[in-house]
């Protein structure tokens, strides 16, 4: 049980929260796209539909009806999706190329306040993942990045994508707590909202970069959350650590 007033258990949204994925995929996109011979495209433009392929796939998968599908096989079929609305064949290029252009997801670096945030946050609460990112992916980020989770959880764990209720209820209960204890860390209101929706506390990381300074796709689902920051070290501030 938590503390009156407190969260439990911290679990964090990844993409966008905890690493800045657009400057990665652009940086390491600048370098596929040379290699595919494609000069004439701009590597952040192509992150950008990338990632709204992302979007628009998590928002609509618990209605597919299709079986649970680890995020690096969708990453895969997104960057396919992606190279051909830019009127390239995927079929024309080397396997091997297109792999490591979508590990490049498994890449990400954090943010400036990150590790040191996190570090502070979890001496005084433990902190797992909430993400869409399979196991593999989320590990070889976090060693990568030095991300001190106590446990990697998430869609793979509760075979749900976010914003699907069972991924945030299903954290809830693997972790053996109330939705109450729990509190979502997350740079997205939509995300909030949902997680809201079932019964956890809210907390706010405002990443005004995450789109490159252009309003985020989500930000009409504001709402007055818990606790609201502009880092993850000004969150350990209001959280006491």
């Amino acid at each position: 049980m938590a503390e009156a007033g407190k969260p439990g258990v911290l679990a964090f949204d990844v993409f966008g929260t905890v690493v800045d994925w657009r400057s990665s995929i652009t940086a390491e996109s600048v370098s596929f796209l040379k290699r595919i011979g494609r000069h004439d495209l701009d590597p952040a433009a192509f992150a950008d539909y990338w990632r709204g392929r992302y979007v628009r796939v998590m928002m609509a998968y618990a209605a597919s009806g299709r079986d649970f599908t680890p995020l690096d096989v969708l990453h895969r079929e997104m960057l396919d999706q992606t190279l051909q609305s830019k009127g390239v064949n995927p079929a024309d290029l080397d396997d091997a190329l297109l792999q490591d252009w979508t590990f490049a997801w498994r890449r990400l670096a954090p943010w400036p306040d990150t590790v040191e945030g996190l570090t502070r946050l979890k001496a005084g609460f433990p902190i797992v993942t909430l993400s869409n990112g399979n196991i593999a992916l989320m590990m070889e980020m976090a060693r990568r990045g030095g991300l001190p989770w106590d446990a990697i959880l998430g869609a793979e764990v509760t075979r749900a994508y976010k914003p699907d209720p069972r991924a945030y209820l299903g954290t809830a209960e693997i972790l053996g707590l109330a939705p109450g204890d729990v509190c979502l860390v997350a740079a997205h209101h939509a995300d909030l909202a949902a997680a809201r929706a079932c019964g956890l506390k809210t907390a706010y990381i405002a990443r005004p970069d995450e789109y490159g300074g252009r309003p985020a796709p989500d930000a009409d689902a504001v709402q007055d959350w818990d606790w609201s920051a502009d880092s993850l070290l000004a969150l350990a501030a209001q959280l006491g650590c």
